[in-house]
């Protein structure tokens, strides 16, 4: 039996190498040869530092018997969510059909087209209340296929056709500020009174919706008592600083352990903006200890940011889940820690490098802007093409096959955008400008384009699912993390209030029109879609702060003490601070916000605007109000 996953990208492929299932990775050839043999497709779906998707590796794809099984009446397919998220995401939207206890491991049965016909999660190895055995789903499944080969063929028609029949709505009304009260309200009622956050249990950080609340008047009174309640729960490790995925508990306890770099991110971006919007101490520890996570545990040796570290772990020669986070400081130090998933995702990347450029901009602090520097220097010089196009994912410098995604394109072109305010570099921006427009359609004008499809990922949708008709045009999950086309909306906003083109504005419209233009939205679904229409209907305040030319490549925080610059590191809106030179280089780059900026006086002197409306500069740290 050939070896198929041994030379994977994905550390969690890897991990099945030695399966006795005979496992194809993603890809037209598992297809091709289901229809050879006349066999459904079992798609498997899951990530590295998944528990559950260990204990079904350790349980059942490890078991002989089981594998043969596998082997005899299926092509097993297994596949990293994390390397081919719009493979997760479609199959994702076709498992709702059969469960409503969605997760990982994601295991998906389609025919030899690709059309998925079963769906369901974990499965043990002998049944349990409500979940039959792993072996009683695989006969069931067969002998649908062998016996009932019509009704499962219509019943997987069908749900094709409804999934393409369920793609967000083209035309619609953009959520007025009345519409984003009424969500606000509806959060609060389902704050937990007690414990915060939203619900019962199980518990998750929900970070894109505690974003909408912080950004608005009326809600973010509960999105800082979710944020202050999250930060001293167990939640979050007191020793390293990070935060883990979810909890079991209501109370934020018995969480499972595995620490994404995408939770980790944007929790830091939000307690970094407690912390500017409050001054309160506990905003700034939880920040400052995110900063210090990612950069002595998530960050490798080469700049880039590992996509998650392990739930597991090996602690005293016994492997258990958690066990290491229960050590203190000193006992931490004689045990292994739970291993990193190292591949590197541009997108989740982008997520890092924006929240730490805000970090280091807020906090005067060097060592934020450094790591969030080695980071974005890394994926401009490792993930990005000759021609531009962006690269999904890589591993030890070796570069995954996926299609990169408007994840990747919207995350990292707004993570460089904060790097380039927070620092003054304004080729941080360019490139970003040049991502942007790469998803737009030729000059960025939507003319001849179906309404609202104003961006698209340039080297299109993973080619195996456009030939089964099952890509999602749009793919509208943001529950944990913005979707691709917020993500990229997003990013294109902020590039219109740098440079005042309003086809990035009219883009980002248009596409949060597509997504929650129509319909009832659950706020925790679509948090942060929600938070960037919140930005497009509200006014939006711009600073720059120009500071004169000083010795070349200084830090920027090396102007730390004046008045008018601590003021501005506590502002929320567009923030940029820049040396004469810098803001020169950025008006000449076509960035409007930094046309005619000069210091009066030789002093740091601030420009403050709203939508490109602008007072009169001042010197005076009063007039920032």
């Amino acid at each position: 039996m050939p070896n198929r996953l041994a030379d994977a990208i994905s550390p969690y492929l890897r991990s099945h190498a030695e399966n006795p299932v005979d496992w194809h990775p993603w890809g037209a050839a598992a297809f091709a040869e289901a229809r050879r043999r006349d066999v459904p497709v079992l798609v498997s779906i899951g990530y590295a530092t998944c528990h559950w998707c260990h204990v079904m590796a350790r349980e059942s794809f490890s078991d002989p018997a089981l594998a043969a099984y596998l082997n005899e009446h299926f092509v097993s397919v297994k596949v990293d969510r994390e390397e081919h998220p719009d493979v997760d995401a479609s199959y994702l939207a076709a498992a709702g059909a059969f469960t409503q206890n969605l997760g990982w491991p994601l295991n998906v049965f389609v025919t030899p087209a690709g059309r998925p016909f079963f769906a369901g999660t974990y499965s043990p190895p002998t049944p349990m209340p409500g979940h039959p055995a792993f072996r009683e789903v695989l006969n069931a499944v067969t002998d649908a296929w062998t016996n009932r080969r019509d009704a499962v063929e219509d019943s997987a028609a069908g749900l094709a056709e409804a999934l393409a029949q369920a793609a967000p709505a083209a035309v619609g009304e953009m959520p007025d500020q009345a519409r984003l009260a009424d969500t606000v309200a509806r959060l609060a009622t389902a704050e937990d009174p007690v414990y915060g956050g939203f619900g019962g249990a199980p518990k998750f950080p929900a970070a894109p919706t505690l974003g909408l609340l912080l950004d608005r008047a009326d809600g973010r009174e509960l999105a800082l008592r979710t944020l202050k309640r999250m930060g001293a729960s167990p939640l979050r490790d007191p020793v390293e600083g990070g935060f883990f995925r979810y909890a079991v508990n209501r109370d934020w306890s018995d969480p499972h352990y595995e620490r994404m770099l995408y939770d980790n991110a944007q929790l830091l971006e939000l307690y970094t903006r407690a912390w500017m919007l409050t001054g309160e101490r506990w905003a700034r520890i939880v920040a400052e200890g995110l900063v210090g996570f990612l950069g002595a545990v998530l960050q490798l040796p080469d700049g880039g940011f590992a996509s998650a570290q392990d739930s597991e772990s090996t602690v005293d020669g016994v492997r258990v889940e958690g066990g290491y986070y229960a050590l203190d400081e000193d006992a931490r130090r004689g045990q292994a820690p739970p291993a990193l998933d190292a591949k590197v995702l541009t997108g989740w990347n982008g997520l890092a490098i924006g929240a730490l450029a805000l970090a280091g901009h807020a906090f005067a602090d060097d060592a934020a802007l450094h790591l969030a520097r080695r980071a974005a220097d890394r994926l401009l010089q490792a993930h990005r093409r000759a021609d531009g196009a962006l690269v999904r994912a890589s591993i030890d410098g070796r570069l995954s096959a996926a299609v990169a995604t408007l994840e990747d394109y919207g995350m990292f072109a707004g993570g460089l955008l904060e790097l380039a305010t927070a620092t003054g570099e304004v080729r941080y921006a360019v490139v970003a400008g040049e991502l942007i427009d790469r998803t737009m359609p030729g000059d960025g004008s939507t003319a001849g384009r179906e309404p609202g499809m104003t961006f698209a990922a340039p080297e299109g949708a993973d080619p195996v699912l456009t030939a089964q008709g099952l890509d999602l045009a749009t793919d509208p999950s943001e529950g944990a993390y913005p979707s691709g086309l917020t993500a990229i909306a997003s990013a294109a906003w902020r590039l219109h209030l740098l440079t005042g083109a309003g086809r990035y504005r009219d883009a980002a419209t248009a596409g949060m029109v597509r997504l929650v233009g129509s319909g009832d939205i659950n706020p925790l679904a679509f948090g942060a879609a929600l938070r960037l229409v919140n930005g497009l209907t509200t006014p939006v305040e711009q600073l720059v702060v120009v500071t004169p030319d000083g010795a070349s490549e200084r830090p920027v925080t090396a102007t730390a003490g004046s008045a008018l610059l601590d003021a501005a590191r506590r502002r929320t809106g567009v923030v940029a601070v820049v040396t004469e030179r810098q803001g020169a280089a950025f008006a000449a780059a076509g960035f409007e916000l930094f046309a005619d900026r000069t210091t009066r006086d030789g002093l740091p002197t601030a420009y403050l605007c709203h939508d490109f409306v602008c007072r009169l500069p001042s010197t005076d740290a009063a007039a920032l109000g």
